[in-house]
């Protein structure tokens, strides 16, 4: 009841059209020490639409003896369900066969990865029941934010839910069959859940590394500020123009690695993105779209004296993004190219469809391509093509059907599930491209 007043002044300013502060979150006794905590109740937010449920699923670390194996927990909590209590167990342990980071050329064969990732699901049934009990009684209308604060690139979009044939519902991989979002906040130490949809409209504000410029094709008829420099590219983040920004997107090559400074993004380490203004997107509240290898890595750092998660969805979600769209791990170039047109083309379709649905739109058309061409999660023994043929000869198709699902689920979402975006354009005389840097 204590916070009831600042809520009170923060709808009064909205309606002023004043911008506040936002209230000190209170951390909850523990949340800090890994603790498990109750969610408790969930009050109804103003902006959630009355066709949409909005359920939580907390993961955290599991305090385990000293020695013992690394391990998790889950909790979660949707309107009109009996909420799922903490538990862990000995399937919570760290899966380290499961990270889509494995999913690349030359990496472990791709249908192993997808085995692997089906028989880890199988055990998290107390969380793949819940959210079939979820499903049961809200349908289509149901929306999952997974805040996973464990560090441990578990693969929720591609959880496998089993089916459950007296309530009608099907069974398969949840990033298809449900809205799906991510949120993270350890930097300020919260572990609560996004608040607020966000709605950034606008053109869009783009960088591509020179062996990726026919990214640019795909913002055809858009307003688009296109920059192939990324000191000007990073410089437009602090420009104080009258042009809203709906996107910023950027299309480059992105590294991964147990050091800090060895994680980099269009060859600019965390540290330089993370002394960057960037008030264009706390202005605009821009949705960033990070089509980069392993841009949505999180490493688990504290050799400055904290400690938290560090990546590059921590940098813009902190600066104020809207949402940020990234990558778990390294999608083949021959690939990338056409998956990106269709997952800006699944956002930008329609203004009013939140960015979790539209995802979940382009994640269920790679599973039915998977499912044409010849592979069916959904039957009985997972579908999934052996990597051998009849003949004895390497099945290479087959692998690349499944690689190709796999880099479907390694994008990822963080956000709030309604949030949407809505770019600007066309103009009269084609989209306006403003170079930012030379060739």
């Amino acid at each position: 009841m204590r916070d009831e007043p600042l809520r009170a002044i923060r709808r009064l300013g909205r309606i002023a059209g004043q911008v506040l502060p936002a209230p000190r979150a209170v951390v909850p006794e523990g949340a800090r020490t890994g603790q498990p905590q109750g969610l408790g109740a969930e009050p109804v937010h103003a902006k959630a639409l009355p066709t949409t449920t909005y359920a939580r699923v907390k993961v955290k670390r599991h305090r385990t003896p000293h020695g013992a194996p690394e391990a998790f927990g889950f909790e979660a909590y949707c309107p009109g369900v009996p909420p799922l209590e903490y538990c862990s167990g000995e399937g919570q342990r760290r899966p380290q066969a499961i990270s889509l980071r494995s999913a690349r050329q030359g990496g472990e064969p791709p249908s192993e990865l997808l085995r692997s990732i089906r028989r880890w699901s199988g055990h998290q049934r107390p969380l793949t029941d819940w959210i079939n009990r979820c499903r049961a009684a809200h349908r289509d209308a149901l929306q999952i934010v997974f805040l996973d604060q464990t560090g441990f690139d578990l693969p929720w979009e591609a959880l496998t839910l089993p089916a459950v044939t007296e309530t009608g519902l099907a069974g398969g991989l949840l990033g298809a069959l449900v809205d799906i979002a991510r949120w993270l906040d350890v930097r300020h130490g919260r572990d609560d859940f996004p608040a607020d949809a966000a709605a950034p409209a606008g053109g869009v504000l783009g960088y591509f590394h020179h062996d990726m410029r026919s990214d640019m094709t795909v913002f055809q008829g858009y307003d688009h500020r296109p920059h192939t420099g990324i000191v000007s590219f990073l410089n437009s983040l602090d420009a104080h123009d009258a042009d809203r920004t709906g996107l910023v997107y950027m299309g480059c090559h992105g590294t991964f690695a147990d050091q800090l400074s060895k994680l980099t993004l269009a060859d600019v380490t965390w540290a330089e993105y993370s002394d960057q203004e960037m008030t264009l997107l706390r202005r605009d509240g821009s949705l960033v779209c990070l089509n980069a290898c392993h841009s949505g890595g999180l490493l688990d750092y504290d050799g400055d004296g904290r400690q938290y998660l560090r990546g590059f969805t921590e940098i813009f979600l902190g600066k104020g993004a809207g949402g940020c769209i990234v990558t778990a791990g390294k999608i083949g170039e021959a690939e990338a190219g056409d998956l990106i047109r269709h997952l800006v083309e699944a956002v930008t379709a329609d203004p009013a469809r939140p960015v979790a649905r539209a995802l979940r739109a382009f994640r269920a058309r790679a599973l039915a391509e998977f499912e044409a061409g010849g592979g069916n999660p959904l039957q009985a023994g997972g579908g999934i093509p052996l990597q051998v043929r009849d003949d004895g000869t390497f099945d290479a198709r087959g692998q690349r059907h499944v690689l190709r699902l796999l880099y479907s689920l390694m994008f990822q979402y963080y956000g709030h599930p309604l949030s949407t975006l809505h770019l600007t354009g066309p103009h009269e005389h084609g989209a306006r491209e403003r170079e930012g840097a030379s060739p």
